[in-house]
């Protein structure tokens, strides 16, 4: 039997963890869902959203904060740290539409 299909080609979870004041930094700190929803706006736009296509998420606490603000893009497993409009239009237009890793925001 032949699986099917995944869902999406591409999902983009972003760290849109959010801490108490005072505390470890996280994401949220540094604009994370801010620039996630940015990063929907441009998907859609671009016509890349939708079943087959792309998806961009939010998700909890990814344990990279102190490295972040980070997202993740899967199936290929590529995480990127970011900090403005610019560096995800550059994730989205070289990494999402092309396969090419953006090697400057990558994250070890």
């Amino acid at each position: 039997m032949n699986p099917s299909p995944s869902h999406y080609r591409q999902h983009v979870f972003f760290c849109c963890n959010q801490r108490e004041p005072g505390g470890r930094v996280c994401c949220n700190d540094a604009g994370a869902t801010r620039l996630r929803d940015y990063a929907k706006q441009q998907i859609k736009k671009l016509g890349l959203a939708g079943k087959g296509r792309v998806r961009v998420n939010q998700a909890g606490c990814m344990e990279r904060c102190e490295e972040g603000p980070c997202l993740v893009i899967y199936p290929d497993a590529v995480w990127y740290t970011y900090r403005c409009e610019a560096d995800i239009d550059e994730i989205i237009d070289s990494h999402v539409r092309n396969g090419d890793v953006v090697a400057r925001l990558r994250l070890p």
